[in-house]
């Protein structure tokens, strides 16, 4: 089994409303929160000061945690393409701002950060916090967009380390748990 490496992973849920991010410290086998929380943009008024602020967050947070790698949530096509555009352009702000410092970025659609964290693709934001909550001891988030960003780094570990239960189908929390007793509350 090869050794996991000592790195921190910065996680992003991209939204021009309300954008989430989450840090996770990988050392070893060992998963520590570091921080996560949500940047409100609505009160920004202008589509360009909201990417300029997210932009300026990302940065932000990169020279203050230093991360290894970015992971990202890719934007889902909707009904509404206008929304879908601000979106990508959102995302984008957030990968410009990690390019910049020559972090490695990694794009994961919102199914596979689901899928991967519990194993089940069409998983609520609720589920997804849930476990999350247990696999880092955290307490409940006032933001599901925070827990979002946190579950696309858990997500990215998952998948580069090959930890992920994407691999299973479960058609319930019953099943999923029974598979993986060491995830239970």
């Amino acid at each position: 089994m090869k050794k996991l490496a000592d790195k921190i992973i910065l996680g992003i849920d991209p939204g021009t409303v309300v954008m989430g991010y989450g840090l996770i410290h990988l050392a070893g086998r060992e998963m520590k929160l570091i921080t996560l929380d949500v940047v409100k943009l609505e009160k920004l008024g202008d589509h360009t000061i909201r990417l300029q602020k997210i932009f300026e967050t990302v940065t932000a947070l990169v020279n203050k945690h230093k991360p290894d790698e970015l992971a990202i949530e890719a934007p889902f096509f909707g009904k509404n393409v206008q929304s879908m555009l601000k979106l990508g352009r959102a995302q984008g702000v957030a990968m410009a701002a990690g390019l910049n410092f020559n972090i490695p970025i990694f794009e994961y659609s919102p199914k596979k950060v689901k899928q991967s964290i519990t194993g089940n693709g069409n998983a609520s934001k609720e589920q997804v916090a849930a476990m999350l909550q247990h696999l880092l001891q955290i307490k409940s988030p006032e933001y599901y967009d925070a827990t979002d960003a946190l579950a696309v780094a858990v997500c990215h570990h998952f998948q580069s380390n090959g930890l992920s239960t994407a691999k299973k189908s479960f058609k319930s929390w019953d099943a999923f748990l029974s598979a993986n007793p060491g995830r239970r509350a």
